[in-house]
């Protein structure tokens, strides 16, 4: 697994990541979401690029049992101090690695914040076949549901992108990917600019997605951190919620 564009940022950020705005809505989300995918405790579930595990560790709370996986070692490292802080780690795991290799089988699966997802498409962005990265992480991610499993998972809007482009940014109409460099803040207070790579979706994208690989689509919503809700997509959400379900 050769090093993803995302790592050094990750290794960088460490627990600054926390900071984010976008961070803070993480009980509102999870309350959503174990409502709209009918969780429930005992339950096993995947979450799919779960950075420093705040998603994780908010279901474990809530007694259920909870794989976090992503690519870099710092911030499960982080998730992992945290559960064993809270005494979680009976109902949450966490492991180093590449969604797009995912195995095993759950009950529901989480990707959220771009965590697995939409963070795929950067310079190194690979084709295997007609498949790109990105393509072969929802596919991984899709088939670790188990009958009747269910799927949250967001995405960055393409129309959010468009509508609200900025100066300095580079939205590739050709990929769907958003370039931009940003400046970041590390715990101490350091600052550095990094690029980033966002890959955007439309909903009939995430719809054809789900369909190709044997889901049925429950819904798309428009959604923006830490107000989740059942609404249409607009042009003023900046992600895509699709949720969808395994027969």
């Amino acid at each position: 697994m050769g090093e993803h564009w995302f790592q050094p940022l990750a290794d960088f950020l460490g627990s600054a990541y926390l900071r984010n705005a976008f961070t803070k809505g993480t009980v509102q989300e999870v309350d959503f979401l174990v409502d709209a995918l009918g969780l429930a405790p005992g339950d096993a579930v995947l979450d799919a690029g779960c950075g420093p595990g705040r998603h994780a560790l908010e279901l474990a709370r809530r007694g259920i049992h909870v794989t976090g996986v992503d690519i870099s070692e710092p911030f499960i490292e982080l998730a992992r101090d945290a559960a064993a802080a809270e005494g979680l780690e009976e109902l949450a795991s966490f492991t180093v690695g590449d969604v797009r290799e995912i195995t095993g089988v759950f009950d529901a699966a989480l990707c959220l914040c771009q965590g697995g997802f939409g963070l795929l498409g950067g310079p190194a962005s690979r084709q295997e076949g007609s498949q790109t990265d990105d393509e072969r992480a929802f596919a991984a991610i899709a088939h670790a549901l188990g009958p009747g499993g269910r799927l949250a998972l967001s995405a960055f809007s393409a129309y959010f992108a468009l509508h609200h482009i900025e100066t300095g940014e580079q939205f590739d109409p050709r990929t769907g990917v958003n370039h931009e460099v940003a400046t970041l803040r590390d715990a101490e207070g350091v600052e550095a600019p990094f690029d980033l790579w966002t890959t955007c979706f439309t909903e009939r994208e995430l719809r054809q997605l789900a369909r190709l690989h044997g889901l049925h689509v429950d819904a798309v919503y428009g959604v923006t951190p830490g107000r989740y809700a059942a609404k249409p997509v607009t042009l003023v959400d900046p992600e895509l919620l699709l949720l969808a379900s395994r027969d």
